[in-house]
């Protein structure tokens, strides 16, 4: 059987070039014992994949040039040397960019037995929303009644961080650029705040307009003038979780910090990065508090799916162009 997958052909400087991502197809060796074989359904595409390009290794190794990228992807089982999963079985794995995954048994997870579209579990039941539950919870240590702000808050972490915030009985404000995002954020009952053609004094002022008694709980996703204007309005013992900068990522070389970091100081403020991978043991908890609620409709998230494997790399690269709401996901051909 033949597997068409991506690699990549050299590391970017700067925002990835389409050019570098080649298609190329192999075929697959027999099974062996304790394998499977997958046929991809959806596949994943997130922005920390973007430091997997930079050839230098950060929490977690780069892709290697030239051999298959990964991800996390759905799929079903069409094939199977091992008594813990049957053919016909929907599973979830870190072999995406590809349609035809070969894995050990023991890296591959059976999909839970809950009535949601099984795509959920690459966003907002899988790594996106455990990161957002993660960081609010765990990490901010988010209580009812915070006043909570969140940057990139109409992506697919951001959403169910705003979302989960408002559950709580929080008052939430969250930061956005394009109109159709912003309107979503106003229907979920979230302060919208733009940060298009604003400088960081400009978007400060605006947070404070939207959340006039400060912010208690920051959950940062983009850096730059987001976290410059954040740090102005914490109040006295506010919580800063950090799960991302995406502003920062296609940088071409070092970005300036904060000016007012100091605020941290005066606040007496807590500014903690976390990678949700060390947390996951906490997967169960987050399963159990949220997929009911997405079962029975109380949580509104969004997808953006490119159809077909050859738009994986254009999937990839528009979420550093604003060209996703909620969840970014890539189709494949059934």
């Amino acid at each position: 059987m033949q597997t068409r997958f991506y690699t990549l052909t050299d590391y970017p400087t700067g925002l990835p070039d389409r050019a570098l991502f080649k298609l190329e197809s192999q075929t697959l060796p027999e099974l062996a014992e304790g394998e499977v074989r997958i046929r991809n359904s959806w596949l994943s595409v997130d922005p920390y994949m973007r430091g997997r390009m930079s050839g230098i290794h950060t929490y977690v190794a780069p892709f290697e040039l030239g051999k298959p990228m990964e991800g996390a992807a759905i799929g079903e089982v069409i094939e199977s040397n091992d008594a813990r999963l049957n053919v016909g079985d929907k599973v979830s794995h870190m072999g995406g960019w590809r349609d035809i995954a070969q894995l050990p048994a023991q890296e591959v997870m059976p999909l839970p037995d809950i009535d949601v579209p099984e795509q959920a579990y690459l966003g907002v039941l899988g790594m996106p929303g455990m990161t957002a539950w993660t960081g609010l919870n765990l990490i901010a240590e988010c209580r009812p009644g915070d006043n909570v702000l969140v940057s990139a808050a109409s992506g697919a972490v951001g959403s169910m961080v705003v979302q989960l915030a408002k559950a709580k009985g929080c008052h939430v404000v969250g930061i956005a650029g394009a109109a159709h995002k912003l309107a979503w954020l106003e229907s979920l009952s979230v302060e919208p705040v733009s940060y298009r053609d604003r400088n960081s004094h400009e978007l400060s002022d605006a947070i404070r307009l939207a959340s006039p008694n400060g912010i208690d709980v920051y959950y940062e996703n983009v850096g730059g003038i987001c976290l410059e204007a954040a740090l102005s309005q914490l109040n006295e013992g506010a919580r800063i979780a950090v799960c991302g900068m995406i502003n920062d990522y296609n940088a071409e070389e070092p970005t300036p910090g904060p000016s007012n970091l100091a605020q941290l100081i005066m606040r007496k403020a807590k500014m903690q990065g976390f990678i949700v991978a060390d947390y996951w043991e906490h997967y169960p908890e987050f399963l159990k508090e949220v997929a009911p609620q997405v079962s029975a409709g109380k949580i509104d998230y969004k997808e953006t799916v490119k159809e077909g494997l050859e738009n994986t790399p254009e999937a990839f690269l528009a979420l550093f162009e604003g060209g996703n709401t909620g969840k970014m996901l890539v189709k494949l051909d059934s």
